[in-house]
């Protein structure tokens, strides 16, 4: 008689995926993620016992488990399918204590797609739990545990209730504070560009911008030494001095990362980094796609690594050659860590994100998918595809042009080649690739047409504030948090109300501010960069077997708890003192005070518990309302974003995402709005799109696309770091 196995996955999606690639001897059921955690109302922790842990069963995982330990009983054999990381293996670890399963017996497996072909291969691989795994994982957890469980009522106690920190995010927000406080110090800088517009008779006008004087590089500082200059060029004619033509070769970027797709996502789909995670981990588990049944689409999502297996990059290359020619099919890919490639510190335990069946292109499984699943694998596709194409080829041509003692420069390429862009450029590619343009041909000597001097001003502009993009990079970039981490410290540095994101952009809140000034002062390794960079590098040393957990939490606790003492004493009471205003409380008389919440700013009554009242706090635009000749002022939605609308609404409903100015459009007398370019600079444009008029842009009658706002989606995250908190009291009112 065939032996009956069961397999345990952690979400019910993962679990149809598997079903269909194994046999009637196979039953598979789903965990619900984590069964056991620390408890939530208990420090958990044992310090004087090396940090033992006090594990519970999760509230409403009861009827789980109860079914998990029936199937468990009706069956010869367990395997443990949880996620291919250290979080994985820590839920097959809670799983192994919870079901009974013998430490000795091999019930692990792992797949890195969930394809026939690799679920198969692992069901007949199963491994002992990997106890290094889970020990990275527990350490981890108790860091979370021992700094968010102890700086939080310090927190409480000291400025008010309902703060929490965190032992990563706390990092971050401290990034964010950091760069918003260069930006309040930056002071700038006067400079001045030079453009010639020239044309060969009879040809097209390119342009050229002034970059030598004498053969030096020259710096135009002010007005005056831009008079200066184009004085001296009053009659002096324009001739090609040199032309260097080159073949350039464009190479494709690798395969998406985690961080990499966050950013991605984020820069093209405008999806924050969790809704890229939401939506990438529905590709990765599986959907209904017609005749192939419930299929995995992508490969596992949170990796590190560009790796790509043999089998991936030869069906690749087959699909290339199918589909754009032999031509577009490299002689060879690098792999990341081959020499020559730059980049070599790839962790090879998963591969990169990619489609784990190429051939099931977008366009084919569209009808199967949620617009923003389609987004999200087309980009995934895209970008894998590509990285497995011929490089662009592109003959580039540089011609400087001297005017008396000065020299200018145009640059211009063809695409003579088109390689992996015939499927996927990266964003800041399309950037680039605006500046260069097409030149007519010249040859040495010839003389140009000058059609235009145009001088401008500038300023120089200080570091730009972090965007979700950016933050993740960085993060990244300064070895703070892992893969699966950089969503959550995004997501929750703003519930906790320390951080807002405005226009795209992250701000620190007050409370941020007054939060990272007190860590600063009095806990400066948990808030230092360095120190928390180091501390993941212990746990991926944990990971490898290198170090005694117990021993990285022992080394960290002790000077900690000493440091925990001295600010207790060390630190007085912060006062918070909120701003009054001259609005009366509808329910009790009080004059209303201004509060900072997870939105901003709301006016809220200072009687409170015992008077509840909350109102948004309008903020005035300047602007009359192009309805009523109200006044037009600030709001926010329940979603936190930034809106316009009517000071007498209800009575008047106008409303506009963008921030209307007081001139009206010249062509059609409607009202005008300022916008934001892709360049960062600002412009103004008629708020109806029939019209098109714009100013202060690259050129009047241009038509931009709108803004679309993307609704944030919920779901389960993994265990991340810990602050004993409740939330703010006060929500931010009735916006």
């Amino acid at each position: 008689m065939a032996k009956k196995t069961i397999v345990i996955v952690e979400s019910p999606a993962k679990a149809k995926s598997i079903s269909k690639f194994l046999g009637r001897n196979y039953k598979v059921k789903a965990s619900m993620g984590h069964v056991r955690d620390l408890p939530k109302s208990q420090f958990g922790v044992d310090v004087e016992h090396d940090f033992n842990p006090k594990y519970i069963t999760i509230r409403g995982k009861g009827d789980i488990i109860k079914e998990l330990k029936a199937a468990v009983k009706k069956s010869d054999r367990v395997l443990l399918a949880a996620d291919p990381d250290r979080e994985g293996e820590a839920i097959a670890w809670h799983l192994q204590k919870i079901l009974g399963i013998d430490e000795k017996t091999p019930c692990r497996i792992e797949f890195n797609e969930v394809t026939k072909s690799a679920v198969q291969r692992a069901v007949k691989q199963p491994r002992l739990i990997d106890q290094d795994l889970v020990n990275a994982q527990q350490a981890r957890r108790i860091l979370d545990r021992l700094v968010g469980y102890n700086l939080s009522p310090l927190l409480w106690r000291k400025v008010k209730k309902g703060l929490s920190a965190g032992r990563v995010q706390s990092v971050a927000v401290r990034m964010i504070v950091d760069r918003e406080e260069e930006i309040n110090v930056f002071v700038p800088e006067e400079y001045w560009s030079l453009t010639a517009k020239l044309n060969k008779p009879g040809q097209s006008t390119f342009e050229a911008k002034l970059n030598k004087h004498k053969n030096k590089k020259i710096e135009i500082k002010s007005k005056e030494q831009m008079d200066q200059v184009l004085n001296e060029l009053k009659g002096k004619d324009f001739v090609v001095d040199a032309i260097t033509r080159k073949e350039k070769y464009r190479h494709p970027a690798p395969p998406f990362t985690t961080s990499s797709l966050q950013q991605e996502a984020y820069r093209k789909l405008n999806f924050t980094a969790r809704k890229t995670m939401v939506v990438a981990q529905q590709l990765y588990e599986g959907l209904e796609i017609g005749e192939e049944g419930h299929t995995g689409l992508v490969t596992y999502i949170r990796t590190d690594s560009k790796r790509v297996s043999e089998t991936a990059m030869s069906e690749a290359k087959d699909l290339i050659a199918e589909r754009f020619g032999p031509a577009y099919v490299p002689k060879k890919v690098k792999q990341a860590g081959e020499k020559g490639n730059k980049d070599n510190k790839v962790q090879d335990a998963h591969e990169a994100i990619r489609p784990t069946y190429v051939h099931l292109d977008p366009v084919s499984i569209k009808k199967y998918l949620t617009n923003d699943q389609y987004k999200l694998y087309k980009l995934i596709w895209s970008r894998f595809v590509a990285s497995q194409m011929a490089p662009a080829v592109l003959d580039t041509t540089a011609l400087d042009i001297k005017a008396g003692n000065y020299n200018f420069r145009a640059n211009g390429s063809i695409i003579k080649f088109p390689g992996f862009m015939q499927v996927y450029i990266e964003e800041q590619d399309d950037e680039q690739k605006d500046e260069e343009g097409v030149l007519p041909e010249l040859a040495q000597g010839e003389k140009l047409n000058l059609k235009d001097l145009i001088a401008k001003q500038h300023f120089t502009q200080p570091p730009p504030r972090y965007t979700d993009a950016s933050l993740v990079k960085a993060l990244e970039e300064q070895g703070i948090g892992r893969p699966s981490t950089y969503a959550p410290i995004v997501e929750t540095i703003q519930k906790r109300g320390y951080v807002v994101r405005e226009n795209k952009q992250l701000y620190p809140t007050e409370l941020g501010v007054i939060i990272v000034d007190l860590l600063k002062n009095h806990f400066p390794d948990i808030i230092n960069v360095e120190f928390t960079a180091e501390m993941e590098e212990k746990l991926d040393k944990i990971e490898e077997g290198g170090i005694d957990w117990v021993d990285v939490l022992r080394k960290f606790y002790t000077p900690f708890s000493e440091t925990l003492k001295t600010a207790e004493e060390a630190i007085g009471k912060v006062e918070i003192e909120d701003e009054v205003t001259d609005e009366i409380c509808d329910q009790c008389g009080k004059n209303l005070v201004i509060k900072f919440g997870r939105y901003g700013k709301f006016l809220a009554c200072p009687g409170f518990p015992d008077c509840r009242f909350t109102k948004p706090l309008l903020e005035p635009t300047g602007v009359q309302c192009p309805r009523c000749q109200g006044d037009v002022v600030l709001r926010r939605s329940k979603k936190g974003r930034k809106f316009y609308g009517c000071s007498n609404y209800p009575k008047c409903d106008f409303v506009s995402w963008d921030q209307p100015v007081k001139e009206k459009c010249p062509q059609c007398n409607s009202y005008m709005v300022q916008k934001n370019a892709r360049n960062k600079e600002t412009y103004i444009k008629c708020s109806d799109n029939n019209c098109g008029y714009r100013i202060n842009g690259n050129s009047v009658g241009e038509k931009s696309k709108e803004d679309k706002h993307v609704a944030d989606l919920q779901t389960n995250q993994p265990l991340v770091e810990e602050a004993a908190v409740s939330p703010n009291s006060y929500s931010g009112g009735n916006n």
